[in-house]
């Protein structure tokens, strides 16, 4: 900053307003710093500002993997949002490992981040003491609710009724379920949260339960060799199907395929839904049906209550929760040519 302010003719404080925006500079001092800046190649020590200001201009973003279509959908929707408040986004992989989620709590902003968005996986109800943090904190996902953060989640349980709703309009009876998870009966669980949506469609629609129809997934699979290894599995049991609820959309691809190996036509023999509307849903073939669950809404709600939290001076506000509405998004998977659909009521719990 000594060489910028020596070249540019101006004092250290001159340089300092025109890198933090100062408003009241004259356009040629401006031009001067900004063309002496340029020359040097200076870039401000954001440590040491922070150090200053007690902020660094840095949110974290904890995700289980950017393998996973909507995670690294999320992320960029994250850094998105946060550029249009001015912020830098570090984006850290937990695997999805309980581990891993609480050294991203506990270690990540007490260096260089001004808060933390967060969405755990393997982290539970019982693990809300461990969000009792200093930091700015906000959750994404739902895994964890009452806990002490604001939290920022989707509506897992009508979104997936909605979905089978579907399923059901369009004639379909024998609908089965892929994503299921063994291992975890958590009801904060999404797994969980969505198939109790598959049961409430169906049981609303007078159609029995058929435990065949509901494929286990470990959470840890659901990708596309998870939903196409559960189909082909369903099918050489001799399950008779005619619809699949995929539990998210990367599940769903899997299934697509599967279906095409087996020689089952979609829509035709087999209709197919997915869930959270992924980029790659409007493109696979044939295009695959989902719900849009609101991404881009999610990730801007999140960084603008993460930002009021960085701000937050004296008392702090109780923690919020906010469910963005979701809408059914209706393709050639399910017998549609059109790439929407009207968006459904979201006030049932979920």
């Amino acid at each position: 900053m000594h060489d910028v302010a020596r070249i540019a003719g101006v004092s250290i404080k001159t340089v300092s307003n025109v890198i933090n925006d100062y408003p009241h500079v004259r356009p040629g001092t401006r031009d001067r710093v900004n063309q002496a800046i340029e020359q040097l190649d200076y870039r401000p020590n954001l440590s040491a500002r922070g150090l200053r200001s007690g902020r660094t201009g840095v949110i974290g973003l904890a995700v289980p993997s950017l393998r996973e279509n909507y995670f690294a959908e999320l992320a960029d929707s994250v850094i998105r949002a946060a550029e249009k408040r001015g912020l830098g986004v570090m984006v850290e992989q937990t695997g999805g490992q309980r581990d891993a989620e609480l050294r991203a709590v506990s270690t990540s902003r007490p260096r260089f981040l001004d808060g933390l968005l967060f969405s755990p996986v393997s982290l539970g109800q019982a693990d809300t003491e461990a969000l009792t943090v200093d930091a700015p904190l906000v959750l994404l996902g739902e895994r964890i609710f009452g806990g002490p953060t604001d939290h920022v989640t989707m509506h897992n349980m009508s979104a997936a009724r909605a979905a089978v709703e579907h399923l059901l309009e369009i004639g379909r009876r024998r609908i089965a379920l892929i994503g299921a998870d063994p291992e975890n009966r958590n009801e904060t669980n999404s797994a969980t949260l969505r198939l109790n949506g598959y049961v409430s469609a169906l049981e609303a629609a007078g159609i029995e339960i058929d435990r065949s129809l509901v494929r286990p997934t470990r959470m840890s699979e659901w990708n596309r060799a998870g939903g196409a290894a559960a189909t082909h599995v369903m099918i050489r049991e001799g399950v008779e199907f005619d619809a699949v609820f995929a539990l998210n959309d990367t599940l769903g691809l899997g299934v697509l395929r599967a279906l095409r190996e087996e020689g089952r036509s979609v829509p035709d023999d087999v209709a197919v839904i997915g869930f959270d509307n992924i980029d790659e849903s409007k493109y696979s073939v044939p295009s695959m049906s989902t719900v849009d669950t609101g991404r881009d809404e999610i990730a801007a709600i999140a960084v603008d209550r993460l930002v009021e939290r960085i701000q937050e001076k004296g008392e702090r506000r109780p923690p919020e929760t906010f469910k963005p509405a979701f809408r059914l998004v209706a393709r050639e998977s399910t017998g549609f040519e059109s790439t929407d659909r009207e968006e459904r009521p979201t006030a049932s719990p979920g």
